[in-house]
């Protein structure tokens, strides 16, 4: 009997199973573990989204807070409500609410699911429930006034005065952290060695060129329970000028002729606007740093037989008032001159850069909408024009005395005035209410001075109409904030 022979892998017999098995389930762990995976991206996902919505609808109150504490944005909260000119009172507390649909939202209510825990962490003893408050003011995104657009979606938004408490700060390093004294910043701050160093202080007695400290904090919270508590520390950046005279020719061995003898310079036409900023009233017609300038031009002035037409302190002095040095310390250098020019640049609502005319201003410029104005380089005010806020032109100024300006003319740089009389007939009853300020600090090639060099204002008997006259108000309202700055933002943990 033949017997039938062995196949030669009989033993291997079954592997390929095997091995198919064993991929089979190489294949379901990795589906799984993608599966696995893409729930946890999903996830992941869901919840970055979550995160960053709250986020940015918690930054969008902030914002909203800061742009409406400007009095030139059209939903500013009210000179009654706040002012930057006016210090915010301390233990004053007010919500800005931000309905949707159905929501009520009482920031002051411990049983309200939107209760403002963060206030007790920063006034303790005090809490939202026991703090005196603001009747609310409402988002513009509220429910209420705008039903059919959505906005976003933070609830509240909250403004109070800062403290080193509230802080948590010990400002002025004395190992206290105090709630009873209002904290500043001061953009003018100097270190020991008389460096800038801008900083917070407390004080109750702040220096002119400090400005108080606001913190706005924001509560967002969307319907799956994500929220955010972010906050900003603000202060409003302004320049807070103040003026000495009417005219400042801000130099040493200034240039000054005459105008005609119907224009006059007058430091004692404020009629009852009072002081301004804290310079007393009245001030000088014209104010220079040196006493030889004012006799220079004090008899220049007389020489043109108008010594009335320019009056200052006192209603007929007898000689033009002239004042002599006392220069507030922002206007006594090159540097801070530059400074304040540089500033009013980066804030302006409009930058020129060349040679310009009033044709080049924009038409939204009114007696309600002062603006300011930039011009980094020559600028013609002509052609019956009248111009309303604050004008800086660093190159040379050329004033048609046919035009007008209601606010500040600072001509900082080449530091030069030109008048001129484009008419044939007397001059219309044209006028700038407000001050003028002229300074060298720039050299001919454009470059920063280390030392102030001669102002020079030439009428060559050319300007005519009414003059130059102090005006306080005016020159309060063109330099109301420009923004708030924001000196510290933060998330609150929650």
């Amino acid at each position: 009997m033949n017997k039938e022979p062995k196949g030669r892998r009989g033993p291997e017999r079954g592997i390929a199973l095997l091995i198919a098995i064993f991929v089979l389930l190489l294949i379901s762990v990795v589906a799984i573990a993608l599966l696995v995976s893409s729930g946890t991206e999903t996830a992941l996902g869901t919840n970055y989204r979550a995160s960053s919505t709250v986020y940015y609808a918690a930054l969008a109150g902030l914002e909203e807070a800061r742009g409406r504490l400007l009095p030139k944005n059209p939903n500013y909260f009210g000179a009654s409500i706040v002012s930057p000119s006016t210090q915010f009172p301390l233990g004053r507390t007010l919500y800005v609410i931000n309905r949707l649909s159905g929501d009520s939202i009482v920031p002051w209510d411990p049983s309200n699911p939107y209760y403002d825990k963060e206030y007790g962490s920063e006034f303790n003893p005090v809490s939202a429930a026991t703090a005196t408050h603001d009747s609310p003011v409402y988002s513009v995104w509220d429910n209420s006034n705008s039903p059919s657009i959505p906005g976003p979606s933070y609830k509240w938004v909250r403004i109070t005065a800062a403290t080193e408490q509230s802080l948590y700060l010990d400002v002025d390093s004395d190992g206290l952290y105090d709630d009873s004294i209002p904290i500043y910043y001061n953009p003018a701050q100097t270190d020991s060695h008389g460096n800038p160093a801008p900083s917070l202080i407390k004080t109750l007695s702040p220096p002119s060129t400090a400005v108080q400290v606001l913190q706005i904090t924001a509560l967002a919270y969307l319907p799956n329970g994500s929220q955010k508590v972010l906050q900003y520390l603000v202060a409003p950046v302004t320049l807070n000028l103040t003026f000495p005279g009417a005219l400042t020719l801000d130099g040493l061995s200034d240039a000054f002729t005459g105008p005609s003898s119907s224009y006059q310079v007058s430091g004692n036409s404020d009629n009852s606007d009072g002081a301004c900023g804290g310079m007393p009233y009245p001030v000088n017609a014209i104010h220079v740093p040196d006493h030889s300038d004012a006799v220079n031009i004090r008899s220049e002035l007389l020489g043109e037989g108008t010594g009335g037409n320019y009056t200052g302190n006192g209603s007929s002095p007898p000689s033009p008032s002239v004042g002599v040095g006392g220069l507030p310390v922002s206007l006594q250098t090159a540097q801070s001159l530059n400074q304040i020019a540089q500033t009013i640049t980066q804030n302006a609502d409009t930058v020129l850069t060349g040679n310009f005319d009033q044709n080049s201003l924009s038409p939204a410029m009114s007696n309600v909408n002062p603006m300011t104005v930039a011009v980094l380089g020559d600028f013609t005010l002509s052609g019956g024009f009248t111009g309303y806020g604050l004008l800086l032109v660093t190159g040379t100024f050329t004033y048609d005395a046919y035009s007008s300006w209601d606010g500040v003319i600072l001509v900082v740089g080449k530091g030069i005035v030109n008048g001129q009389y484009s008419g044939s007939g007397p001059a219309p009853n044209s006028v700038i209410n407000g001050a003028m300020l002229v300074a060298q600090t720039l050299n001919p090639d454009g470059t920063p001075r280390t030392t102030l060099g001669p102002a020079t204002f030439n009428s060559n008997n050319q300007v005519q109409g009414t003059g130059i006259y102090y005006r306080c108000n005016w020159i309060q309202a063109v330099q109301a904030p420009w923004t708030y700055k924001v000196l510290s933002f933060h998330e609150i943990p929650q």
